[in-house]
């Protein structure tokens, strides 16, 4: 089965202070074994601190912010990419003054999010963050 997702008239999933995610699978295939999509975030606004149970491959694709990952704060701008693996903790900040978008890859259809805060586990896309 071909399809083309129309990336305008997707879902949204609000995530707060005005982020948001559109997923670019929202049915996966037959035997997918990854889901994958955008993220937006204004500029000031943060995710809060995170993993997840499988990989995940993130790309800035529009805009500048940083990348925290395990406590580390590094500058992430267009085209760059991290490789983040299960159970490590991260999450990504907007820095600039436009809208911040990332590209995120995940190794499994089903994903959980863990918030490093309190614990909690959550399907990823729940309404929380």
């Amino acid at each position: 089965m071909a399809e083309l997702i129309n990336f305008e008239q997707a879902a949204r999933v609000a995530r707060g202070d005005g982020i948001e995610s559109v997923s670019l699978t929202p049915v996966p295939l037959e035997e997918q074994g990854f889901i994958m999509g955008i993220t937006s975030f204004p500029p000031g606004t943060a995710i809060p601190l995170h993993s997840h149970n499988t990989i995940e491959q993130v790309t800035v694709v529009e805009g500048e912010g940083v990348a925290e990952l395990n406590g580390a704060r590094r500058p992430a701008r267009p085209f760059d990419t991290t490789q983040i693996a299960p159970g490590e903790v991260h999450r990504f900040i907007n820095t600039g003054d436009s809208l911040m978008r990332i590209l995120w890859v995940y190794g499994s259809t089903h994903v959980t999010r863990t918030f490093a805060e309190t614990g909690e586990t959550v399907d990823q896309f729940d309404h929380r963050s």
